[in-house]
């Protein structure tokens, strides 16, 4: 296939995790890191935040290219958030915070909610979704609660936790997409994606 007919991927984001991803559908892509506004009103429904905050990125990374830029591509932008009893948990500031984070979390469910923001940068043509997946932890000792938090892994993560990483040992199941809860849902994606001449399989 000559990849250089095809429209290529602007991924509005500098996650690690959903750069490799998008790497996976083996796309030409490239990284353009957005600096949108991550405010939000917390009396919004979660689902709402998500795609509101996806949706901000993408726009932000749209605005800023350049006019001889070559817009044969769709810009991607995306946002999770974890929700607890309707309240709203992002990225903890601290090793602290990760750990009260945990103890909340743990023993229990909660919802991952990732908002998924497509523009052509043709047109300026959007479309905006969302998924949703239910985790459960496993009940806690508060030795665990705190080596973990204090591994740094989960303080870049929303719900101070990753569980494609050593996080994968403290869920017991999920109900929903994986690759949601890793921080960009593939399957969503893909069918957004089509709607925009791009073509996975």
């Amino acid at each position: 296939m000559d990849t250089a007919k095809l429209r290529r991927i602007i991924l509005a984001s500098t996650s690690p995790r959903r750069r490799e991803l998008i790497a996976s559908l083996a796309i030409p892509f490239e990284v353009v890191p957005s600096h949108a506004e991550e405010s939000f009103e917390a009396s919004l429904p979660p689902e709402q935040i998500v795609m509101e905050l996806a949706g901000r990125k993408a726009e932000a990374v749209y605005r800023e290219l350049d006019s001889s830029a070559d817009r044969n591509a769709v810009i991607v932008g995306s946002d999770t958030i974890v929700v607890r009893d309707r309240e709203v948990l992002g990225k903890p500031k601290d090793t602290q915070e990760a750990a009260d984070m945990l103890r909340s979390l743990q023993g229990r469910a909660h919802v991952v909610y990732t908002g998924v923001a497509c523009i052509d940068a043709l047109t300026g043509r959007r479309h905006v979704d969302y998924r949703a997946t239910t985790v459960r932890m496993k009940a806690l000792t508060e030795a665990e609660i705190q080596a973990y938090a204090r591994s740094g892994e989960g303080l870049d993560k929303a719900g101070a936790y990753a569980i494609q990483g050593l996080g994968a040992t403290i869920v017991t199941g999920i109900e929903g997409c994986y690759f949601n809860v890793v921080g960009l849902p593939v399957s969503l994606l893909v069918d957004m994606l089509k709607d925009f001449d791009i073509q996975v399989l």
